[in-house]
């Protein structure tokens, strides 16, 4: 299967299939325990119809939106995710090349493998951080005033990443930063050669956002036990308030999944929030982002940005979250998967089909700008 044969996120996915070592795959496509959180985050839609009008006479559509004072061009952001050297030696750089072309918004990790002051400089537009919270005071602190100096223009706090979720394919692979593979995953590897050229003669791979933190050089480090052992469970809404007024700008909270947590950020002084159960790797057994959203909405109205990631596959997706009060949509795997296929290329290639999914879905509806979606357009099964 070649790049040019992928008309959709399956299309993609069997793709980065058949380019990545096992182990590498089964990260990305992997979720917590019985993974059926992960299934229900895409099926949520199922339940939901849209409800087109018709003879509108929609010459041109506008698919643009603002969110925590960022114009966007589609109303689609390629989310902050951990380790995308792993997944294509372009890596971070690949994302935010193809997000800067499409004029949408893209992210850096904490486990980023670029350095958040080479993207900012290299890629103008509006672009966040994701930020883990460590138990080390002192690191959050000066990571905080380290993208202060980058200039990054949202910092998004993953709430919801306190300790690792079971993600049980990494078991079974033995996945893990730097690589400790099990005999299983250290054939996969080597079936793979391309991909281990590729990793290999590109630039090392590093964590350069916790490089002068934390020393990797001593064995492995799985993503488990990074949120296990550094990051803090003990984490509050004190904290949160602190982190707003030391940041003193564009605010998110990723995670959020009830009323009450959507309210209490909006009375904190968060500038938005991100309904979101992390792709259904955290907490198994989670409710859906989409069938939480509408009643979020409805607690915080216009108050706070309200955005949801979690299960986007397709532009009708997108534009059902819109329609339910959505400000934005947040997407992981369906850029990570073309990023593992092909590189720039490939998450290129998966921003522009979203963006005329969206074009074509919103003329079919009758619609020529986003905020003429409303709940009309709904119907729930």
């Amino acid at each position: 299967m070649r790049l040019v044969n992928c008309h959709n996120f399956h299309d993609f996915r069997h793709l980065a299939k058949q380019r990545l070592p096992s182990p590498i795959f089964n990260y990305i496509d992997g979720a917590a325990e019985d993974e059926r959180t992960y299934a229900r985050n895409t099926a949520s839609f199922d339940d939901c119809d849209l409800v087109p009008n018709v003879l509108r006479g929609s010459e041109s559509v506008d698919l643009h939106v603002n969110i925590m004072g960022q114009r966007l061009d589609m109303p689609i952001y390629c989310s902050p995710t951990a380790l995308q050297r792993v997944f294509h030696h372009e890596g971070e750089h690949a994302v935010a090349a193809a997000a800067h072309k499409y004029g949408t918004m893209f992210g850096v990790s904490s486990l980023g493998t670029a350095s958040l002051q080479q993207i900012r400089q290299q890629y103008p537009g509006p672009q966040c951080y994701q930020f883990y919270f460590h138990k080390d005071r002192g690191l959050n602190r000066a990571m905080l005033e380290n993208a202060k100096a980058a200039g990054i223009d949202v910092l998004m706090l993953t709430v919801d990443t306190i300790t690792g979720g079971n993600r049980e394919r990494d078991l079974r692979t033995g996945f893990s930063i730097p690589f400790r593979l099990n005999l299983t995953g250290l054939v996969n590897f080597a079936i793979k050669p391309r991909w281990a050229f590729n990793y290999l003669v590109h630039e090392k791979f590093s964590l350069p956002q916790l490089d002068d933190y934390v020393d990797m050089s001593g064995g492995a480090v799985s993503v488990g036990r990074y949120f296990t052992e550094m990051l803090d469970p003990t984490m509050t809404w004190d904290d949160v308030s602190e982190m707003i007024e030391l940041w003193d700008g564009e605010f998110c909270l990723k995670g959020v999944m009830s009323q009450e947590d959507a309210v209490k950020a909006k009375e904190v002084g968060a500038t938005g929030i991100v309904i979101s159960n992390h792709g259904g790797r955290q907490l198994e057994g989670s409710r859906s982002p989409f069938d939480q959203l509408q009643e979020i909405v409805d607690a915080v109205g216009d108050d706070i940005d309200v955005i949801m990631d979690s299960g986007v596959q397709r532009g009708s997706h997108v534009l059902k979250a819109l329609a339910a009060g959505a400000k934005a949509v947040g997407g992981g795997r369906f850029y990570l998967y073309a990023l593992a296929a092909a590189g720039q290329a490939g998450v290129e290639r998966a921003l522009d089909i979203m963006r005329t999914e969206i074009e074509r879905n919103m003329r079919l509806m009758g619609v020529s700008k986003i905020s003429e979606l409303n709940r009309n357009h709904l119907r729930y099964r």
